[in-house]
């Protein structure tokens, strides 16, 4: 199905619009799974480039740069070996939600990923993190690119404190993730960037709006 995802990327605008209803689901998320996420304690995730719910920059995707965003978390609960990203778009017209990154074994006091951190790493980086596989099997950040017309899609970024790291091959992929996180999560923190083809921006509309008020004063 990940490969259906990929071919509906660029679909015409008439048929984003037909396939508005066609989404994985909020209820897929890897944090919503009972056998992932066994406890309330929360960790702070957000992004000094984009709020939780809002749109995210143009050059986040594959409409800019398409480079990853920066993130920030706060302290994870005693007892953390490691720490565990995914981001995944629940809104992709497919049966599963689309990965757009997988970065495995962060380091403990680690507390931010700077933009562009989430690449090509050739196997994992000096201090044990890897960079997994993305729902188009290779390495790196999958910018989000929704087809035009689909309507807004969610970029869910979803961080886990565990209290141990499993081991896993190189670049590990939504299943391998999955598996290691069962019964080792600590703490989970999530926060959403939003974006959509075939719609006004936000900032666009309001300017418009804004132009035109100005315009009618004039």
């Amino acid at each position: 199905m990940e490969a259906e995802a990929a071919m509906l990327e660029h679909v015409p605008n008439w048929l984003g619009h037909m396939l508005h209803n066609v989404r994985a689901g909020h209820s897929k998320l890897v944090i919503v799974q009972e056998e992932v996420v066994r406890t309330d304690a929360y960790l702070a995730l957000s992004s000094p480039a984009f709020a939780n719910g809002a749109r995210l920059p143009e050059r986040f995707t594959a409409d800019g740069e398409g480079v990853s965003p920066p993130l920030l978390w706060g302290e994870p609960p005693a007892g953390t070996a490691s720490l565990a990203l995914i981001v995944e778009d629940p809104d992709a017209p497919a049966a599963s939600p689309l990965v757009h990154a997988i970065v495995w074994n962060l380091p403990a006091d680690e507390r931010r990923l700077a933009e562009g951190a989430i690449a090509v790493d050739d196997g994992g980086a000096r201090d044990g993190r890897d960079v997994g596989r993305n729902s188009y099997f290779f390495e790196g950040w999958l910018p989000p690119d929704p087809p035009t017309g689909h309507g807004r899609h969610d970029y869910v970024f979803q961080l886990f404190a565990l209290s141990e790291t499993a081991r896993l091959g190189s670049n590990p992929g939504r299943s391998e993730l999955v598996g290691a996180l069962a019964g080792r999560v600590l703490a989970a923190g999530m926060l959403v960037g939003t974006y959509s083809r075939g719609e006004d921006a936000p900032i666009a509309a309001e300017q418009r709006a804004g132009d035109y008020g100005a315009g009618t004063m004039a």
